[in-house]
């Protein structure tokens, strides 16, 4: 499915999503990525839902965001709250859903101003 913005902008943009794929500003990625409105588009470490560590998201304390969006694939799965004991601790949320929702939902945080990241996974 192809998304547009109502008005051009320089954030990071969800553009179009499918089965192994995410598009951030008209490019594809096939792998796990890392999206925020105004940094780099950058790899994530883990490659999919079943390879999450407490260290993937220990880092992501360190960039400050309100929330954090899970992609956990085609279909919605929950990590183990020990994986993201960092983030709750930071008082950082959490939001675990299919990674066509998690595209649809950082483009409305993101519209809206708010300090999102996202992480996009896809099926192994």
């Amino acid at each position: 499915m192809k998304l547009h913005a109502d008005a051009p902008t320089a954030l990071n943009t969800v553009t179009a999503y499918g089965p192994g794929f995410i598009e951030i500003n008209r490019v594809r990625h096939q792998r796990s990525v890392v999206v925020m409105p105004d940094a780099a588009v950058e790899p994530f470490a883990a490659a999919s839902f079943d390879g999450l560590l407490p260290e993937h998201f220990d880092a992501l304390a360190d960039l400050r965001p309100e929330v954090v969006l899970l992609g956990t694939g085609s279909r919605q799965r929950f990590p183990h709250p020990r994986l993201t004991r960092m983030l709750a601790q930071a008082r950082i949320g959490v939001e675990a859903m299919d990674t066509q929702a998690a595209g649809r939902t950082y483009n409305i945080l993101m519209a809206e101003g708010r300090r999102v990241l996202a992480i996009f996974l896809f099926d192994s």
